[in-house]
């Protein structure tokens, strides 16, 4: 698997057949991929699917129990992690209390006896905005910007690599959205490779280049997000990256160009292209954008205008989250899919009993395997403490 990258200096990280074992359990399992230099990459996953044991590994805390990891033409599989040109920036931060912030960059250089500290650490400060913060500790400053000293201390080094574990885990809804702009905006101006773990989808999609979605130690697919979220190769990616509907459907007839499926009756098509899956059973795939809702009061879609139709849906809750409105809907055969409809105008919710038609354009389907778990991926509330109530009533209804 090879991740995209923007062909900065350095050198490509490499991991060849890569897997850590603890006694028995396999932590990351056989995981094979390039990400290219100048790249930032994205390793993406629930807990415990392997995620930040991946990240140890390049950084050197852990040794694999078979497999290879290069850097370029080096392999450092066998390396120290102080000899490794990679730096680690963590959830905590683990900044230095007693330091301001100028020390708290300073401090490797330093260690290092590097000439010229000051006009480093003065371009690293100035980079995360923080050189009118010099000379003020820790304990003064926002967690934000400790974040930001922390991203300097670890960009004054000049790495290859820059490994960040969650490190807007700590941050607030809002403050987190701005330092994913600030990540992304730090990664482009000094051109490092940056590989960030995280859980959170949206933080993934903001910021990578390349997201590799993990599964209990493999990666599940790996691609640029936009391709991961309109084309998910499987039931797990499809429900963790986003929210899908998945449909238990049987093929009816292909043609070179279009799959016709059919639905609790109803006959559905959509592109050959998107149903990769020679199967006869399938799990056709609508993200809840993608659904138009109609009841009898709005008006129905043009005729024609979203060729898969199914009617006869009662809303089960609504709930106006500002900028959309999301809507789980029950259909005649008892499965609930969810719809998110964008606040245009002044309309009015739905309310909850209403009887409605969804309808959608062929072009937005995919098709999967239909020996698969149609609830693979889908986080419970625990996992996913930030989902919505309606996501989270959704859970339990996928597939059913």
């Amino acid at each position: 698997m090879v991740a995209s990258g923007a062909g900065a200096a350095g050198r490509d990280l490499r991991l060849a057949g890569v897997t850590k074992a603890f006694g028995s359990f396999a932590a990351v399992e056989d995981v094979t991929l390039t990400v290219l230099r100048g790249s930032f990459f994205a390793l993406l996953g629930p807990s415990g699917c392997g995620k930040t044991t991946t990240l140890r590994l390049v950084a050197g805390l852990e040794r694999p129990t078979r497999g290879r990891i290069w850097l370029g033409e080096d392999d450092v599989t066998d390396t120290k992690p102080y000899r490794r040109p990679v730096n680690t920036v963590f959830q905590n931060y683990a900044l230095f209390p007693h330091l301001d912030v100028f020390e708290n960059v300073a401090f490797g250089l330093r260690r290092r006896g590097v000439a010229d500290v000051r006009r480093r650490v003065a371009e690293a400060l100035d980079l995360v905005e923080l050189g009118h913060l010099a000379r003020r500790k820790p304990g003064q400053l926002s967690g934000g910007q400790q974040q930001r000293v922390a991203l300097a201390r670890a960009v004054v080094n000049r790495p290859e690599v820059l490994l960040l574990d969650e490190p807007l885990g700590a941050l607030d809804l809002k403050l987190r959205r701005q330092m994913q702009i600030e990540l992304k905006r730090i990664q482009t101006e000094v051109g490092l490779t940056f590989v960030h773990v995280t859980h959170d989808q949206e933080e993934a999609m903001t910021m990578a280049d390349t997201i590799a979605v993990m599964n209990a130690g493999r990666i599940e697919q790996l691609g640029a997000p936009v391709a991961l979220y309109e084309a998910p190769a499987t039931a797990y990616v499809a429900n963790f990256l986003g929210q899908s509907n998945l449909l238990r459907a049987a093929v009816t007839d292909r043609t070179g160009s279009e799959v016709g499926f059919e639905v609790a009756g109803r006959r559905l098509r959509m592109p050959a292209a998107r149903c990769p899956t020679q199967s006869r059973q399938l799990l056709a795939g609508v993200r809840p954008e993608k659904i138009h809702i109609a009841t009898a009061r709005t008006g129905g879609s043009p005729p024609g205008a979203h060729p898969n139709v199914l009617p006869d849906g009662v809303v089960t809750d609504a709930s106006f989250a500002g900028v959309s409105t999301q809507y789980l809907v029950r259909l005649p055969w008892g499965q609930e899919l969810v719809v998110f409809t964008q606040n245009l105008g002044v309309g009015d919710v739905i309310p909850v009993g209403e009887q409605v038609t969804l309808s959608w354009e062929p072009a937005h389907t995919f098709g999967l395997d239909g020996s698969q778990d149609a609830s693979a991926g889908v986080q419970t509330v625990a996992e996913a403490p930030r989902t919505t109530a309606v996501a989270a009533a959704a859970a339990g209804a996928v597939g059913s």
